[in-house]
């Protein structure tokens, strides 16, 4: 399959970039909160596994993306396919998960916001840059 990996590097990278945005300055305590983490336990973490992880996982994710798009994708296929992508493949099942588990509906939209968006810079990226 031809994919351009230079956009896939592009867009795993944004995703990596909006997640330091999105779970720090912007929604990073209604996160902790929602989760029960405080500020010691993730200092505590061990980020030098965490994000070289991350980073390889949305890499990932948007290689496969990449993949399921075609070679050639218009921008609004791609826009739309990464809005539903990540709103209701990956924050459906997430809300699946969260309403098994109890968690706060708090956690799930800041999630579920993140992963939509993801997948949306995924679709504007490739869909761009094909």
């Amino acid at each position: 399959m031809d994919i351009n990996y230079l956009a896939v590097i592009a867009a795993g990278l944004s995703a990596f970039v909006l997640g330091g945005i999105w779970y720090g300055p912007l929604f990073g305590k209604p996160w902790r909160r929602a989760t029960g983490l405080t500020e010691e336990a993730l200092k505590a973490g061990s980020p030098g596994i965490i994000f070289p992880l991350a980073a390889l996982l949305s890499l990932i994710a948007a290689l496969v993306f990449a993949m399921f798009l075609g070679p050639d994708p218009a921008l609004p296929f791609a826009l739309g396919a990464g809005a539903s992508a990540g709103l209701c493949w990956v924050a459906a099942s997430l809300g699946i998960i969260y309403l098994f588990e109890r968690r706060p509906l708090a956690h799930w939209l800041i999630n579920g916001g993140y992963v939509t968006l993801q997948f949306t810079l995924y679709g504007l990226i490739l869909g761009l840059w094909h």
